[in-house]
């Protein structure tokens, strides 16, 4: 199917989608396959090999331990955090899987975490995130077998139908009232129809649901964001994975309540929209439930600025609740179209492009959805959006230890601050600029292929080597 707002926003856990989400998603079709085909009751064996980046950082971004789950049957959008935390301490405990039995009688197996084949060093040819799975019966005969690569924001690829998927979405695609894989033809639908950037992903939207159904769930993807910000300022202590980062969101919210009594000063928006952005960002790194935006590494920017818009736009201190709903629907429409260039013209994919393909892609969505909801025109929302990945180029993914929390968490508050800033640069323009967003999309695809692999969420270069740990 064509790329569309709910495929760019989904709800899933975190810390990662490429390398929690997507090959959660993986194992559980591989499961599923298992039971629809008639074998399960066959296995006796199960062998998972792990490639590239899932294997170099798989262990500090959860990627075991979602496969686990996957396995069981557990989807992501799905899955509950207590759910997680129950299963994952069973298996632990016992040492025991049950294979596709999330919804059913399954077949259980001796397999944890310990088990999982790791191969950092292999890179298969379609991309480095990618997953084997194996199983056998008794006589050791492979009942099945399949091979999946994670290509970030949580989609997944079965290796061998590449070319199939590849017809499919442009076959899905064609059927689009008005569809678009450049800025240049995005701008062009605007144009002919007098539309803006925000109507003419709407009218896309519509060709697969209705406009109550878009618009509700775009309102449900909004309170999943608020969801997940509201858990996080109710959490103190420290994030999980050993590097012992101080969990700061409740500490700042109690100084901000005491600073900005009526959460409407603003001077303050700065450090409000710091606030969010770094709630979603722990609430991430501790496994929470998040939605992906259009990654979990660059999940606290669409949301922080979304914030602003609600709560610093012109006019919203008049607004009506109808009036918030309509610019999260439009904000998240506009939002979605931009990330559509990404997904079609380079990648959104840290370990494929690094960092600017995660959090500068989220940054240049973010900033074309506040352009869209404070009144710019499709040339000035094209405008906002090249601006913020403009200042995103050749940004490496080094996290530390493997950990989706240093740089991570901070990067998502400065690349907030970054898409409104853009925004408003745009919005003071006319819409015409030298640079195009086009130009932009696919330099950063070119600087994705030049940058080293050390930089590219493989924890060997950068941060991830030149600070010490603990």
């Amino acid at each position: 199917m064509a790329v569309g707002v709910f495929d760019l926003f989904s709800v899933g856990i975190g810390p990662s989608s490429s390398h929690t989400v997507g090959p959660m998603r993986a194992a559980a079709v591989f499961a599923e396959e298992l039971k629809d085909s008639g074998v399960l009751g066959s296995v006796a064996s199960l062998r998972v090999d792990l490639y590239g980046s899932l294997a170099a950082t798989g262990r500090g971004h959860g990627t075991m331990t979602a496969t686990l789950l996957g396995l069981e049957g557990y989807h992501p959008e799905l899955i509950l955090p207590e759910e997680v935390e129950e299963r994952l301490a069973a298996i632990a405990e016992t040492g025991v899987l049950n294979l596709a039995g999330a919804s059913g009688e399954g077949v259980e197996l001796p397999y944890a975490v310990e088990d999982m084949v790791l191969h950092p060093l292999t890179v298969l040819p379609r991309h480095t995130n990618g997953m084997k799975f194996v199983v056998s019966d008794a006589e050791g005969n492979v009942l099945r077998e399949a091979t999946f690569f994670s290509v970030g924001g949580g989609f997944i690829v079965r290796e061998g139908e590449e070319n199939t998927a590849r017809v499919e979405l442009e076959e899905s695609k064609a059927e689009l009232p008005l569809p678009f894989r450049t800025a240049a033809e995005l701008l062009g639908r605007c144009a002919s129809k007098g539309l803006g950037i925000s109507d003419i992903m709407l009218i896309n939207e519509r060709a697969s649901r209705s406009e109550e159904e878009i618009r509700e769930g775009l309102l449900h993807i909004w309170s999943v964001m608020e969801a997940c910000v509201e858990t996080s300022l109710k959490r103190e202590g420290v994030l999980p994975g050993g590097l012992r980062v101080k969990r700061r969101a409740p500490d700042w919210l109690e100084r901000l309540l005491k600073e900005d009594k009526d959460r409407n000063d603003p001077k303050y928006w700065q450090e409000w929209v710091n606030l969010i952005a770094l709630a979603v960002n722990e609430e991430n790194a501790s496994g929470g439930r998040v939605v992906t935006a259009p990654t979990n590494g660059a999940a606290g920017i669409i949301p922080a600025v979304l914030y602003y818009a609600l709560n610093y736009a012109p006019g919203m201190d008049q607004a009506t609740q109808a009036d918030r709903d309509d610019v999260v629907v439009r904000f998240l429409l506009a939002a979605g179209a931009v990330g559509v260039l990404y997904k079609e013209q380079a990648s959104i994919s840290g370990a494929e492009v690094g960092c600017q393909g995660e959090v500068g892609s989220a940054s240049s969505m973010a900033a074309a959805g506040l352009a869209e909801v404070m009144g710019g025109s499709p040339a000035q929302v094209e405008n906002a959006a090249e601006i913020a990945m403009e200042h995103n180029l050749g940004l490496t993914c080094d996290p530390i230890g493997g950990l989706v929390q240093i740089p991570c968490i901070e990067r998502n508050a400065i690349a907030a601050a970054k898409a409104i800033n853009a925004a408003k640069m745009a919005l003071w323009g006319d819409g015409t600029h030298r640079v195009s967003l086009d130009e932009v999309i696919v330099t950063m695809r070119e600087t994705g292929k030049d940058m080293s692999h050390k930089y590219k969420e493989t924890a060997m270069g950068g941060l991830a080597v030149n600070v010490v740990e603990c």
